[in-house]
């Protein structure tokens, strides 16, 4: 098994494997971030804003519905210890987080994803697209950055068996992370 650490306290968030029940719930862990946080040897911690709003064009269209349709939406700051590493903003159709129970900070052991599992809404599939952006005015303070520096950017889709998409989660990642991704080859 490869590695789950880097050097210099870097949070490694491994695609190959953060999103398995066992990696994201390991040792009582509240998501993916939390466990990879705490593998990490750093302490993470969590300000979240729980709403409702209307969709973004952009995640309506992944989601499949009008542009305008309101829609959960979980916006955090993520802490490594006490400096801010990322901004994730999560939108989830209401059915999904009414069934799931996901409207409230604490999802529990697992976070969403496990309470999706449960109300059966089980994401099957797990779709990841990186790319740079260019940091805005509030982007860049928050994250201890200039305006304009390039920030990485992971769109995070999670869809059921049956195709669905149930979450779309817009990711901004600060300093010190390691992106990991393995694909076997014969």
């Amino acid at each position: 098994m490869p590695s789950t650490t880097t050097s210099g306290g870097a949070i490694l968030r491994d695609a190959t494997s953060r999103y398995r029940k066992a990696r994201r719930e390991e040792d009582g862990a509240h998501g993916a971030y939390d466990a990879e946080t705490k593998r990490a040897g750093a302490a993470p911690r969590a300000e979240v804003n729980v709403s409702r709003d209307s969709a973004p064009a952009d995640i309506a269209a992944v989601l499949g519905v009008e542009p305008g349709t309101e829609v959960a939406v979980r916006a955090r700051k993520m802490f490594q210890d006490d400096q801010l590493v990322q901004l994730a903003d999560t939108y989830i159709p209401v059915d999904v987080a009414e069934a799931a129970g996901i409207e409230q900070v604490d999802t529990g052991v697992g976070g969403i994803i496990s309470r999706m599992a449960e109300a059966g809404f089980a994401q099957a599939e797990v779709t990841e697209d990186v790319s740079q952006i260019e940091a805005d005015a509030d982007q860049a303070a928050a994250l201890g950055v200039q305006a304009g520096d390039k920030l990485l950017q992971i769109i995070h889709t999670g869809r059921t068996d049956a195709g669905r998409a149930v979450e779309v989660t817009r990711h901004i990642l600060g300093p010190n992370w390691t992106l990991r991704f393995s694909v076997p080859v014969a």
